[in-house]
């Protein structure tokens, strides 16, 4: 199973001026544009992951694949804006990881119109006209999986890698009586 993008957020114990902060940053580091939308975006080089920080202080870190890599991005976020003498020693309230977005191959294509049936239409929503892929809610999971007829398969929402490793491992269980 491969990791290809992890969400974690925290929240900083402060509130920050987003604009003063954005101004001093500079583009195409920071980006803030409050009429399109209220957090500034924040990458350290370009083609990184992106932090999104809300004036709330809370802020959202999205594109690091490993846990290494998130967490060593958010001390980098904290020590800037100690640097920056934004906040004075940055420290956040809690820091959690979110989601995880995995990604595997069952090794054979599907047949996504005889899954969605069979799966169960209460659990699968199927519209190739407007989504190439099957969605699937499989039971006693908090995560979300998308079959394609390639045998490809993405796993999202889950908290851990733990937990999108189950989930494939039920999927397995629950396709074999389809393929």
């Amino acid at each position: 199973m491969k990791v290809v993008n992890m969400v974690g957020s925290g929240s900083l114990k402060a509130e920050i001026n987003l604009e003063t902060l954005s101004e001093e940053i500079g583009q195409p580091r920071a980006r803030y544009d409050p009429d399109k939308y209220p957090g500034m975006y924040l990458r350290f080089e370009e083609d990184n992951p992106l932090i999104t920080v809300y004036r709330t202080g809370k802020y959202i870190i999205t594109g690091p694949t490993s846990e290494e890599e998130l967490f060593d991005l958010r001390e980098r976020f904290l020590k800037f804006l100690s640097d920056m003498d934004v906040i004075e020693n940055a420290t956040d309230e809690w820091f959690t990881v979110q989601n995880y977005v995995c990604t595997e191959d069952l090794g054979q294509t599907l047949n996504l119109n005889a899954l969605a049936i069979g799966l169960g239409l209460e659990r699968t929503e199927y519209e190739p006209e407007q989504f190439p892929g099957l969605i699937y809610r499989p039971e006693g999971h908090d995560g979300v999986v998308l079959l394609f007829a390639t045998g490809r398969v993405v796993i999202t929402g889950c908290q851990s890698v733990d937990a999108a490793e189950q989930i494939f491992t039920d999927l397995k269980d629950d396709l074999a009586e389809f393929v």
